[in-house]
């Protein structure tokens, strides 16, 4: 088996080890900015950029003597490092004398890079998540002990994303308990009023038909209760007005509509002013700051943002729209996808919800190796979540996304 069918048999599975660390790409926290430093002193190159890949795009959350924040998978050099073993690198001496990458803007332009050595970010599970990369104008010769502190600055990169991971997933529960506490102080509020309202009633008639013992008990049932709704006023904590959330922090582990929608603008823009499409995030303002769980959130919608892209022309359009609306006690997310792309027959929809895997250029020849939907599926199984697809050759596509919290 060569390389490349090595990389698609484990190419769902390591999206999907990926996708569980729950990155947020363009979070400036995840704390490896000094690990990327230290790889271009110890390799002596004047850039270093630690890069995510996942079905459609590289993401660079740390960097040193370049700004870049994403581009295509199939234009890095990074993808080759996915199918190398841990502590393989992949090292290519002269850009610009290699067929795959001498026709790249990064090399024929701004930065002309030269040299390339690539690190695979691999976890304990064998899964390889992108490359820890340095990259110089001029040719490189780094030697092996060298080589052996990059594969070590590597395995700490993987090791304080996992600890990132575990420390969002504590503030996630976290946040879940101060729920449950709400729920608790709502769900003894009713009792307690009906005790203090039989205690008021008793105490009303009580001075003509019970002993002053009875009395004396009633007014401590009645103090009890007075304490316990203190209790619970002071858990519930501020009322969820309009107002509150207006002025209302997000914890880390929460998103609203406003800040899902900066996000989305942020990261797919660029994408989209490569193939000249006009992207358009649309917002439903009535619950714009309700908070919500954003865990997998920028997974799901990134991938179907960047398949509408892989498949719309240039000069086509997107739009995005989100909304939150509430059913009795739940809250539903609900996120629209519409392309104006090459849209498909029915039969192409029944694959993409079965486990059939399809793979197919985009309308650039973009490739791909047709994961990304069915990683939305398995995302959305994991939430409980739902998806509806409704396309029309030559028309487009509209992708719905339906998620509930309690």
């Amino acid at each position: 088996m060569d390389k490349q069918s090595s990389i698609l048999d484990n190419e769902l599975e390591r999206l999907l080890a990926l996708s569980n660390l729950d990155l947020d790409y363009y979070d400036a926290k995840h704390g490896i900015e000094w690990l990327t430093e230290m790889a271009a002193t110890v390799a002596g190159t004047q850039v270093s950029l630690v890069n995510l890949i996942d079905s459609y795009t590289q993401w660079s959350i740390a960097s040193v003597g370049i700004e870049l924040t994403q581009m295509p998978r199939e234009d890095s050099v990074c993808q080759y490092t996915l199918g190398n073993e841990e502590g393989e690198l992949f090292e290519v001496d002269d850009l610009r004398l290699d067929e795959r990458f001498k026709e790249k803007k990064y090399v024929t332009e701004n930065p002309n890079l030269t040299y390339y050595l690539g690190v695979p970010l691999k976890t304990s599970e064998g899964y390889n998540l992108g490359s820890l990369c340095v990259m110089d104008v001029e040719l490189k010769q780094i030697s092996q002990e060298k080589k052996e502190l990059l594969k070590m600055i590597a395995r700490q990169i993987v090791d304080r994303l996992k600890v990132n991971s575990k420390v969002h997933d504590l503030k996630i529960q976290m946040g879940e308990l101060h729920q449950s506490q709400k729920k608790l102080a709502h769900d003894i509020r009713g009792p307690l009023g009906g005790i203090m309202g039989l205690a008021e009633i008793i105490k009303s008639q009580g001075k003509d038909i019970d002993p002053e013992e009875v009395m004396e008990y009633m007014d401590l049932i009645e103090k009890s209760g007075k304490s316990m709704m203190d209790l619970a006023d002071e858990i519930l904590g501020q009322h969820y007005d309009a107002s509150h959330h207006r002025t209302m922090e997000l914890e880390d582990y929460q998103l609203n509509l406003k800040s899902f929608r900066a996000k989305i603008i942020d990261m797919f823009t660029p994408q989209a002013i490569l193939k000249k499409i006009d992207l358009q995030v649309i917002l439903n303002e009535e619950n714009q700051y309700m908070p919500f769980p954003k865990a997998k959130l920028m997974q799901i919608v990134g991938n179907l943002i960047s398949n509408s892209i892989k498949f719309t022309p240039e000069t086509g359009s997107i739009n995005i729209v989100l909304d939150l609306i509430f059913e009795s006690s739940t809250m539903i997310l609900v996120i629209k996808v519409k392309d104006s792309g090459m849209g498909m027959p029915q039969q192409k929809i029944d694959q993409l919800l079965s486990n059939e895997v399809v793979t197919e250029l985009g309308t650039s020849g973009e490739k791909g190796f047709g994961f990304g939907v069915k990683m939305v599926r398995k995302l959305l199984n994991d939430l409980n979540g739902e998806m509806d697809i409704q396309s029309q050759v030559g028309k487009g596509t509209e992708f719905t996304v339906k998620i509930s919290f309690n």
